[in-house]
């Protein structure tokens, strides 16, 4: 997102198996950085559970990656769970 947070691109970084997938947080700080972002959003499947709910690996990589973020001045506005027709709002929940 820009400055005034209107999308400037998206892009899948990674892509996993049914059950793991690595975050490197160095790509998504690369990945912002090339685009010159201001803010970002981030957003993950749990494609076999049915269940939005994070799990402690999902706290943790969100802290993760708001940590390296914060470094370049690069902000997270949401991280979004999505499975089948739900999704869960990392800010909603107050999660951020």
């Amino acid at each position: 997102l820009d400055v005034r947070n209107c999308l400037i691109d998206v892009e899948e970084i990674f892509r996993g198996t049914l059950t793991h997938t690595s975050v490197y947080p160095r790509e998504v700080v690369k990945a912002a950085l090339a685009r010159n972002s201001a803010s970002v959003l981030l957003a993950h499947n749990h494609p076999s559970s049915g269940n939005t709910e994070p799990s402690a690996a999902d706290h943790a990589l969100t802290a993760a990656l708001r940590s390296a973020l914060a470094l370049v001045d690069v902000r997270i506005v949401d991280h979004f769970i999505v499975s089948g027709d739900k999704i869960l709002s990392f800010a909603e929940q107050g999660l951020l």
